[in-house]
């Protein structure tokens, strides 16, 4: 059975870092593309990067330059380095496995930008 945990997320003023984990069991993220969407309020979700194979990787226009994911394979775990935090980046973020025609997603962990 595959799990996704994701932690990290918490309150952050404009300006600032977040980094957030998505730990993986039950599927290995090697074998996986590995997604963070997000949802903030009002909005539907939306994807905000992959990475995949030998850590290729994609970003939506609104984070590219200022998040990066990453993967540990020994860990097991996926990353979202958040830089140059926006108000408008509040939202809950799932982190999503995809093997194959099936996925998987984590519970969310919520990120407020706020002063």
């Amino acid at each position: 059975q595959v799990q996704l945990v994701e932690s990290g997320g918490g309150l952050v003023q404009p300006g600032g870092s977040l980094r957030l984990s998505c730990a993986a069991s039950g599927s290995m993220v090697s074998d996986a593309v590995m997604s963070w969407y997000r949802r903030a309020p009002g909005k539907q979700r939306e994807l905000v990067a992959f990475i995949y194979n030998r850590d290729v990787t994609n970003y939506a226009d609104t984070v590219k330059d200022r998040f990066t994911i990453s993967r540990d394979n020994v860990k097991n775990t996926i990353y979202l380095q958040m830089n140059s935090l926006k108000p408008e980046d509040t939202a809950v973020y799932y982190c999503k496995m995809n093997i194959g025609s099936t996925h998987y997603w984590g519970q969310g962990t919520q990120v407020t930008v706020s002063s």
